[in-house]
């Protein structure tokens, strides 16, 4: 069965670029990837608002593609009239989809805001809007780098979802038991919501290593010793990613994943790349 097969289909992520050039490449990929049909895109957003008007008008452009598209949402450094007031402008623009989520405090902002956590945010949301947005939240099959433990982070999900969230997406990692673990321990717990893998695909090692240190997402030992073999060789590393991330995907999907949710880092090419090898 195919990605655009299972019950939640495929979507993708975006960030806000900085430049006419990123502006360009973005349009290109959000073309060459609604042709697929995914179920919606999302656009990411700093905390504190860092992003937020660039989000505010990527979200437009994107969504000019005619698939639905979701902006993300933080609440660290953001009071809650400055969410009020994006909330509604996000209602008068025909947008109902959001990921909302705690976010990250950037160095030299004063205060973490009124809304300390993603269930606050998500609650907070629910009060201000009934059932108006779908929301998506956060999950963590390797727990959250800032968790005490494994126990304390499933806790801190299972909250997020009470609070009134629709579905969740994952932080990107290459261990599908993870992803499995994660999932049964949650339905264990009560939690029926869809849990959707976050996909990463691999086109440098030196920003994924990055990445993937910043985040918590283990890159198995394996992978990591053969992408530092092909040293400077992008196009087997882009190949032998290509098999990684396309084999990990299969097995997601063909061990029950309810859809694939890709960190596209704004291309389109390894993406889509991925999605024709499955089957």
């Amino acid at each position: 069965m195919s990605a655009n097969e299972h019950p939640l289909g495929i979507s993708f992520e975006f960030f806000p670029p900085n430049t006419d050039t990123g502006r360009e490449k973005l349009m290109l990929a959000r073309d060459a990837l609604a042709e697929r049909k995914p179920r919606f895109f999302s656009v990411t957003y700093g905390a504190g608002g860092s992003t937020q008007e660039r989000t505010y008008t990527t979200v437009k452009r994107v969504r000019e593609s005619g698939i639905n598209t979701a902006p993300h949402l933080s609440c660290v450094g953001s009071d809650k009239g400055a969410l009020r007031e994006l909330l509604a402008s996000y209602r008068e623009n025909d947008i109902d989809s959001l990921v909302a989520l705690r976010g990250d405090l950037p160095s030299g902002m004063g205060g973490i805001g009124e809304l300390r956590y993603a269930n606050e945010l998500v609650e907070f949301i629910r009060a201000e809007t009934g059932d108006h947005f779908e929301i998506a939240v956060a999950a963590y099959p390797e727990a959250h780098p800032q968790a005490p433990s494994f126990e304390k982070d499933l806790e801190n999900f299972v909250r997020k979802v009470r609070a009134g969230a629709n579905l969740a997406i994952t932080q990107y990692f290459f261990n599908p038991e993870a992803y499995f673990h994660f999932v049964e321990r949650a339905r264990a717990l009560g939690v029926e919501t869809p849990i959707v893998p976050g996909i990463m695909p691999i086109t440098n090692y030196t920003k994924l290593a990055r990445f993937s240190d910043a985040c918590g997402a283990d890159i198995p030992r394996w992978v990591r010793k053969q992408l530092e073999a092909y040293g400077d060789d992008s196009a087997s590393i882009a190949a032998f990613g290509e098999e990684v991330v396309s084999d990990l995907c299969q097995r997601l999907l063909d061990g029950g994943a309810p859809g694939l949710h890709f960190y596209t880092l704004n291309q389109s090419a390894p993406t889509l790349r991925v999605l024709d090898n499955l089957t």
